[in-house]
């Protein structure tokens, strides 16, 4: 038997290589995944140098800090396989979990893999070492190695594909680099060494005399150098990330500042954290008074609680936040504030922090306030207007009246008179005349009192299965399209949305009505509504018809009121579609169409889902001022 030992020095030489090997490899290798396909085997082979290279390095230093009685030289040949295998196999084990579609399972695969490779390099090295002595092992303890090489392969690649802080990637290095050394020197105590014949020995040590203090150094001091330009390429990479994050940061605090845009973070329970700098210089508050909900303060005091509850009731679902209300800005004025905020996930799914930006709206609100008021003004004049013009109406009618029963006594008085009877022709004449404009008038002041009212409606938005009730209205009609020889269609999957009942129903009943009076007679008539999605959480439905058809110069004409297209051959006041305008636009929609003469008409209505915000029944209530915004 021949006594051994180790040299301290080297022994924590080998366990400086470990730990900096297991660093440069964790860095390395955590870049392989997020980097592009060019660089990706870049970072891979540098991965994989530094940590099969390292271990290599560790366990070659280790093998010369092993002192015995006997002088022992290396096979270069098989020294060099031991690297190559050391190599290779992290490098396949390391592009087996860093494919872009890698799930965690796959670290169970190839942390295995590494582990026997790793034993392999270590194994074949020491088949590498020529001595004037025999080599024998202990199995339990080789498997107590390979176990050790096993857990260690895997605990690092799950650590090289988890994103950690540098403070984790160093601890995690550390307990790596331990970990490897733990696998070289249970190996090493592995292994017995015997001594053979005096007369041999004298021979080996003559043929092996080698400085191992030297040979050791310049092995490490090389694995050094690998390993700092490695950890030099990263730091470069690291700095031109951080170039483009921060170039990304600032694009987007210019697109924040172009919106008038306020931007601020809170942490993953949705409070307040950190420094705020927009928010402090919207609200003037200090950091000490926005933490956590003091930011609430800054909120009008009819917004508060219900910005609150939103904002609790968003983080409790991990869903966007869209909100709005009032913030008392830093020169005391309250100016009003559209929010949305998302929440920011980490790779495993948990909520990292949440970013959001107020938009100040208050222009945009004092000009819809305005508008409304304007709207308000029109709609009461065009109704006052219309109820005044009623009476003298009343009047004429009632004068007519008189004009009419007198006829039989002028025409008495006029019997003899030579005209008498051109005159009574005359007047007759006239007072049809004059009967005619009557009922033409009437009906234009209903139709103008109808918009007014309409204007003025207050709507009572409720969930509507647009499939029933369009077939609902489709079947109303079903008497009139059999007289016209014309199929109704409507498709099976309409969105439901939320909105008045009544309203709805009085625009898809006027567009089919009006599609149903304008078929072309020449062919089989055809009426189908369809829906689908629209930007903005909208419905864009669709009306078409193979009727007909409107001339281009007539399309924006039709929604104008006591306008109408085409051959005046049915009967109508055209009101009709600018009555369904006023409606769409009151819900909050538009409508426009797509029509070629000869070929059909299409319809378009475009509805929201959701029913706008209480603008429309705040607005005859309450000021803009004191108005409390809803959630959009």
């Amino acid at each position: 038997m021949v006594h051994t030992g180790y040299n301290p020095g080297l022994v924590a030489l080998s366990l400086a290589i470990a730990v900096l090997a297991s660093y440069t490899a964790l860095d390395l290798g955590g870049r392989v995944r997020s980097a592009g396909p060019g660089s990706r085997w870049a970072w891979l082979l540098g991965a994989a140098l530094a940590m099969g290279g390292g271990i290599w390095s560790m366990h070659f230093v280790g093998m010369l800090a092993f002192e015995m009685e006997l002088p022992a030289a290396y096979d270069l040949g098989i020294t060099l396989l031991s690297l190559l295998i050391a190599i290779g196999v992290t490098g396949a084990a390391l592009a087996w979990v860093g494919r872009p579609r890698a799930s965690p399972r796959d670290v169970l695969v190839a942390g295995p893999m590494m582990g026997v490779g790793i034993a392999s390099m270590h194994y074949t090295g020491m088949a590498a070492v020529r001595m004037a002595g025999h080599l024998a092992y202990s199995l339990p303890v080789v498997a107590l190695s390979l176990g050790i090489a096993v857990t260690a392969a895997t605990a690092a690649l799950w650590l090289t594909f988890r994103p950690t802080s540098v403070r984790q990637k160093l601890a995690a290095a550390v307990l790596m680099g331990i970990a490897v050394a733990g696998m070289h020197y249970t190996g090493m105590a592995a292994a017995t060494f015997s001594v053979e014949q005096a007369g041999d020995h004298a021979a080996h040590v003559a043929a092996a005399g080698v400085d191992h203090q030297n040979l050791a150094l310049s092995v490490a001091g090389a694995t050094f150098v690998i390993l700092f330009l490695a950890m030099l390429a990263s730091a470069f990479d690291q700095q031109r990330i951080q170039g483009e994050l921060q170039a990304s940061e600032e694009r987007f605090r210019a697109a924040v500042q172009a919106v008038r845009g306020v931007l601020w973070t809170n942490d993953p329970q949705g409070r307040m954290s950190g420094e705020q700098p927009g928010w402090a210089a919207l609200t003037g508050q200090t950091q000490a008074e926005y933490q956590g909900f003091g930011w609430s303060e800054a909120v009008h005091p009819d917004d508060r609680q219900a910005s609150v509850t939103a904002w609790n009731a968003t983080v409790a679902a991990r869903s966007t936040f869209i909100h709005e209300h009032r913030v008392r800005a830093r020169d005391g004025l309250w100016r009003h504030f559209s929010i949305r905020a998302v929440p920011v996930l980490d790779a495993q799914g948990a909520i990292r922090e949440w970013v959001g930006v107020h938009t100040d709206i208050t222009e945009q609100r004092e000009a819809e306030a305005e508008l409304r008021e304007s709207n308000d003004e029109i709609q009461r004049y065009a109704y006052i207007v219309s109820h005044d013009l009623r009476a003298p109406l009343v009047n004429v009618m009632g004068f007519t009246s008189e004009l009419e029963a007198s006829r039989d006594e002028m025409r008495s008085l006029l019997r003899d008179h030579p005209q008498g009877q051109r005159i009574d022709e005359e007047i007759g004449e006239a007072l049809g005349f004059i009967q005619a404009a009557i009922v033409k008038m009437e009906r234009l002041i209903a139709a103008i009192l109808k918009l007014s009212r309409e204007g003025r409606r207050r709507f009572a938005p409720e969930p509507l299965d647009m499939t029933a009730l369009i077939r609902g209205i489709a079947d109303a009609q079903r008497h009139h399209a059999g007289r016209k020889g014309a199929t109704v269609t409507v498709a099976d999957d309409l969105p439901r949305i939320a909105a008045d009942r009544l309203a709805v129903e009085q625009i898809f009943g006027n567009l089919i009505d009006n599609a149903l009076k304008y078929l072309d007679p020449s062919r089989p008539g055809s009426v189908t509504i369809t829906a689908k999605p629209a930007p903005g959480n909208r419905v864009r439905f669709a009306v078409a018809d193979n009727g007909r058809g409107i001339a281009a110069k007539d399309h924006a004409r039709v929604f104008e009121l006591f306008r109408r297209a085409g051959a005046q051959d049915q009967p109508g006041e055209g009101i009709g579609l600018a009555s369904v305008k006023a409606l769409v636009r009151a819900l909050g929609g538009r409508i426009e169409l797509s029509s070629q003469p000869g070929i059909g008409t299409t319809f378009i209505v475009t509805l929201p889902r959701e029913p706008a915000t209480g603008r429309h029944e705040a607005s005859d209530a309450r000021s803009p001022e004191t108005m409390t915004m809803a959630a959009e």
